[in-house]
């Protein structure tokens, strides 16, 4: 796996101004009233998160920065992997899988799409696989959820399912999964697969100078 590119972006008010094209008292406003979510400094200065900069804008239908966007991209932590499967038995047999090929991943797990929200959330994986048909929750939908919302980073998305359905693939792919896989997996692909992003990830942080 590539070394972790994850950077913890903090914005003062001012730069949240900046940001968003207002003035910075606006940006104290916005903190002093609640609608923004941050934290003071011990000299009394507002720091905000680029997460919680993000989910305050997507609420209000405000424009996302370009900035902000890349910067959420380069928060993602490639080596973590999230396995996000309600069938407790498969989801344990690929955390020990990835664990054994990738020993330097590490390798979460959730069970539900509830559960898989909050660790995208917190722990920002650069890999997902992502069982498509999890209970109560609409595969497609949360695939492209966690494609399209700056706040996720744009993982990668490798999509599994054991939908004995020829034309979930397409649909998986076009809701923005990187790969797809039948079940049963075919680990070996699987782990091909993953080398293969992380390669890509390897190359572009080599032409960035990272």
């Amino acid at each position: 796996m590539p070394k972790s590119a994850r950077k913890v972006r903090i914005f003062s008010a001012l730069e949240v101004a900046n940001l968003c094209g207002v003035v910075n008292q606006t940006a104290i406003n916005w903190i002093r009233n609640g609608y923004l979510k941050a934290f003071t400094t011990p000299g009394g200065q507002y720091r905000v998160y680029a997460e919680d900069l993000t989910g305050f804008l997507e609420q209000r239908g405000m424009r996302i920065p370009a900035e902000l966007v890349e910067g959420l991209r380069e928060e993602l932590d490639w080596n973590v992997a999230i396995v996000i499967d309600d069938d407790a038995e498969l989801n344990n047999i690929v955390r020990r899988y990835l664990e054994k090929r990738f020993p330097s991943m590490s390798v979460i797990q959730a069970f539900d799409g509830f559960e898989a929200g909050r660790l995208l959330s917190e722990k920002h994986p650069g890999f997902v696989l992502l069982d498509v048909d999890l209970p109560g929750v609409d595969g497609r939908s949360l695939c492209k959820r966690i494609k399209e919302d700056p706040a996720f980073g744009k993982p990668f998305v490798i999509s599994m399912t054991g939908l004995d359905d020829p034309t979930e693939r397409e649909r998986m792919l076009t809701a923005g999964a990187d790969a797809f896989f039948g079940k049963p997996l075919d680990f070996d692909l699987l782990v091909a697969t993953l080398s293969e992003f992380a390669a890509k990830v390897h190359a572009d942080d080599a032409k960035h100078g990272a």
